[in-house]
Order: C-alpha cells, then sequence, then structure tokens
C-alpha cells in the first residue's frame, strides 16, 4: 500500500504564487524555492499515510508503524538494528556519544562539515567531546595520510586526546552534494580500524549518493560502524531521521535517545511519511539530480563573465554557482524580486529563492517540489538578471 501512495506523490505541482516584489508589486509570480531540500511539503500520498497510520507508544516500544519502519530501514542499510530519532542532528549526536564514552576522547571530521559547522558543536557542549576538524578536500574527502597522522597522535601519548571516532559526511553538503567513493570509504574504515577508532557515517543524504552511485545503500554502510539517516530532506518527510548500528550500539542510542528528550509516544504518524518517503526515493532522486545537472548545463549556456558552474561537480541535487561579480546577497534579492520589465521579457514572473553559501558563491538544491518546468524557469530567471548585470 505505501508503495502505491508513493507512486501517487512522487510528483505533484509543488511551486508556490505570490505576489511579486520590486517594481511591479502587483505581478503575480511564480515561487521556485532551491535554498535546499529540506523545504519539502507532504503530499497528498504521505497526508493520507500520516493520517491512516497505525499508533502505539514508541516510548515502550509499542508502535507499529515506527517498528515497521526501523526494520524496514535496518534490511536498507544492512544493519542489525535503527533507532527511529526527531532529527538528524540528534542521530549524529547520539552517534558521537555511543562511540565516546570517555569525556575528552577525541573525533576527526572535515571542518566544513554539517557535524562541525551546523549542530551548534553539540558534541563538545552536551557529550564533552573534543572535535578536531581537518582541511576538506574539494570532494568533501579528508586527505588519508594527514588523517592517519591526527589518529597515531594520541596513542600513547600524555598529552593529546585519544581519538576515538572518524565522522564523515556523505553526500557532504558544503562541497555541493559531492558523493564520497566507495573505495574511499574503505580506505578510512581500514586505517580507523587499524588505530582502534571507528567510523559514523552523517548520511543525511545517504539515499542521493546511493543514487548517484547506482548501488544499494547497504553497500556505502558497510564500511561505517554506524550511520545516520534523515527523512525530511529529499526523502520529502515533515520530520524524523535515525540512527543505525549494531545491536548493542543501538540499545544505547535507545537509552541517549531518551536522556536527550527525543523519545516519543504516537510516532508512527510521523513513521508513516518516512516509509513513504523510503518507498518512493528511486523514483524521485534520480529526476532531482537530472534537474541540477539540467540546470548546471542550462546555466553553461549562459557564458556569463559574473557566474560559472562546474558541470563536472554536480553529482547529486546540488548546483555550486560561482560568483565573481557582485556579492551573492545581491544575486539572491535580484533572483527573488520580479517586475514588469521581467514579464516583458521574457513573458514570466518568477521569484527564485535562494542562500549566499560563501562570499564567492550561491548554492541551489533540487527536491521533489521543483520539477522540470520550474528549471526552465529558474535557467530564465538567471539569464534575466545576469543581463540586468551586464558583463
Amino acid at each position: 500500500m505505501l508503495r502505491g501512495l508513493a507512486r501517487a506523490a512522487a510528483r505533484r505541482p509543488g511551486a508556490l504564487w505570490t505576489r511579486g516584489s520590486g517594481s511591479g508589486p502587483g505581478v503575480l509570480a511564480h515561487v521556485v524555492d532551491l535554498r535546499s531540500d529540506t523545504v519539502t511539503k507532504p503530499g497528498p500520498a504521505m497526508r493520507r499515510a500520516m493520517a491512516e497510520a497505525v499508533v502505539g507508544d514508541d516510548d515502550y516500544g509499542e508502535d507499529p508503524t515506527v517498528r515497521e519502519l526501523q526494520e524496514k530501514a535496518a534490511k536498507l542499510l544492512g544493519v542489525d538494528r535503527t533507532l527511529f530519532v526527531p532529527t538528524n542532528t540528534m542521530a549524529n549526536l547520539i552517534s558521537v556519544m555511543c562511540h565516546c564514552q570517555r569525556r575528552g576522547s577525541q573525533i576527526l571530521l572535515g571542518q566544513e562539515c554539517h557535524l562541525h559547522v551546523y549542530e551548534q558543536g553539540g558534541v563538545a557542549q552536551i557529550a564533552g567531546v573534543h572535535s578536531h576538524p581537518l582541511p576538506d578536500l574539494p570532494h568533501g574527502t579528508l586527505d588519508l595520510a594527514e588523517l592517519e597522522r591526527v589518529v597515531t597522535r594520541g596513542l600513547g601519548s600524555p598529552y593529546h586526546p585519544v581519538c576515538e571516532l572518524i565522522c564523515l559526511e556523505n553526500t557532504h553538503s558544503s562541497s555541493g552534494g559531492r558523493v564520497l567513493p566507495i573505495d574511499y570509504l574503505r580506505q578510512v574504515h581500514l586505517l580507523a580500524r587499524s588505530y582502534g577508532a571507528r567510523v559514523h557515517l552523517d548520511g543525511a543524504r545517504l539515499m542521493n549518493a546511493a543514487v548517484a552511485l547506482h548501488v544499494p545503500p547497504a553497500r556505502i554502510v558497510e564500511h561505517c560502524d554506524s550511520v545516520s539517516l534523515c527523512f525530511s530532506k529529499g526523502l520529502g518527510a515533515p520530520v524524523g531521521a535515525l540512527v543505525g548500528g549494531p545491536k548493542d550500539f543501538i540499545e544505547e542510542a535507545w537509552r541517549l535517545r531518551k536522556a536527550l528528550g527525543g523519545g516519543m509516544r504516537q510516532a508512527g504518524v510521523l513513521a508513516a511519511a518516512a516509509l513513504v518517503g523510503l518507498a518512493d526515493f528511486e523514483e524521485v532522486l534520480p529526476m532531482d539530480h537530472q534537474n541540477a545537472q539540467r540546470f548546471a548545463r542550462g546555466f553553461q549556456e549562459l557564458a556569463s563573465p559574473i557566474c560559472s558552474v562546474d558541470l563536472a561537480a554536480v553529482e547529486t541535487n546540488m548546483v555550486m554557482v560561482r560568483v565573481d561579480g557582485p556579492p551573492p546577497e545581491e544575486l539572491c534579492r535580484r533572483l527573488q524580486a520580479v517586475s514588469a520589465e521581467e514579464v516583458a521579457q521574457t513573458g514570466h514572473a518568477v521569484r527564485v529563492l535562494l542562500f549566499p553559501w560563501t562570499e564567492r558563491s550561491v548554492r541551489a538544491v533540487w527536491h521533489r517540489d521543483v520539477s522540470a518546468q520550474d528549471t526552465e524557469l529558474v535557467l530564465k530567471k538567471w539569464g534575466f538578471v545576469l543581463r540586468q548585470l551586464g558583463p
């Protein structure tokens, strides 16, 4: 039943219509939101699954829909067990706390990875764990020689913290959705095991990586000791994530979820949405990737001296636009505004919502609420804005 609901939800009109801003405030504008894949909204099939979910008390382990989700996810990821939690930030924190039970333990991770930059330093605040950030290479990987040097530095030393865990992110969001190669994952895992450390994979967008590599998710996870997976990004659910790993690891994760306030009651309402997202990811995510590629190719054809895209770096649902002209904030403001001039030149009034990513880049993220037609409108909008800015 859930697979049938997923097919019905796979594509739907998701963009909004609003009154425009700018020099033509009366223009009705079509909104395309590319800020993140977290902005997706549950469609009718997902809402119906939520409304009809059979529920129980998940804090007692009695919610049948949560149990179904956890069992299906464990099989998909190739792990002993999984645990449903409210957010991927909590999933990552629980994983670090399970692996690093001595205060002052060290984790190694990329300096631009989500766990280090966007999760409020929770591993230090709450877990008492020391993070040692390493430079990210362009692909989102870490230099293996440097990784080994830092891992071994604390062995037998009374001065340095002992590395207990290496954290990787796949796909790597700050690198533009790059996919970590499986052979790289294998090498990191072998290195970690050689020195008594373990590997946690922040798999918030793990399914995007699996689709891009044309492999089952379990093929990626086999090179990790634990994994997190987010349901509220490309999978389209309104909330939820999970932690996966061995049986004893998940038993400890259950205790920590309770300590962090993540114990839920009739959570089957949320798990039902996640099940729909899992059922349709092999259909939906390839279309998101194709739309990102479509945009990147079209952007190259604009041949702008102000902005550029590296087509080879577009591996999943994200596109990083390099900005060599005005500040990215100015570009985002212009892309969001609409005017009568735009309608006259393009025949459309489109508001494109984006965030500046760095001082010289803007990141666009495709998701199930953005269609191929929306992508063409976004390209026309970029063309209009770039012509306004001139060479």
